[in-house]
């Protein structure tokens, strides 16, 4: 069974707004290497749009939007590659090497795991509260930033249960920022 990752940046005060984040190249280098240990992605709306409008590749191969740094394109080109699955009510339709997935959320994130592969990579924030309420996370990064944002969205809110976590790895980065990696206690 292929495990379900999940890895979010996250600054010290639990914000988790993307525009909050200073993303540099180490960073992006981590990110990159967190998609590698995928086969496919998994997103919700919100995330697949935002993602889609940042990374996919423009029409016009080797030009590359006048705001993406040369160290940016590694991990440009592994999300632009990857499979996506995408988890909405209200699209008619996704492309980006995606499909578009209705229906029982359980079942089919189930069903996904069990296909062969090294794994499966979740992004977000309302889709992985569904999936943790599911029980369906393997593993979760906390990729903390050492900044204090003091607005924003922040993770798991209205989680109906603890899940109790236990630390598993945990890199530093010469930035200061931390990726923590946890596994649910079963």
């Amino acid at each position: 069974m292929r495990p379900l990752r999940y890895s979010i940046n996250v600054t010290i005060d639990g914000c988790c707004d993307h525009r909050a984040i200073v993303a540099d190249e180490e960073l992006h280098r981590h990110a990159a290497e967190n998609l590698a240990r995928a086969d496919a992605l998994l997103f919700g709306r919100v995330t697949y749009q935002m993602m889609e409008t940042a990374w996919r590749a423009p029409a016009r191969a080797g030009v590359r939007p006048e705001w993406m740094k040369p160290w940016m394109e590694p991990f440009a080109r592994a999300i632009d590659a990857k499979k996506k699955y995408v988890v909405s009510s209200t699209l008619d339709q996704v492309d980006w090497n995606a499909e578009l997935v209705r229906g029982d959320l359980e079942s089919t994130v189930q069903q996904l795991k069990r296909e062969p592969g090294k794994g499966l990579f979740v992004g977000g924030v309302a889709l992985p509260l569904a999936l943790t309420e599911l029980g369906l996370i393997d593993e979760y990064e906390f990729v903390v930033q050492p900044r204090l944002a003091g607005h924003g969205p922040t993770l798991f809110v209205g989680l109906s249960k603890h899940v109790d976590l236990k630390l598993v790895s945990r890199l530093e980065f010469g930035s200061g920022v931390v990726a923590m990696r946890y596994e649910p206690r079963r």
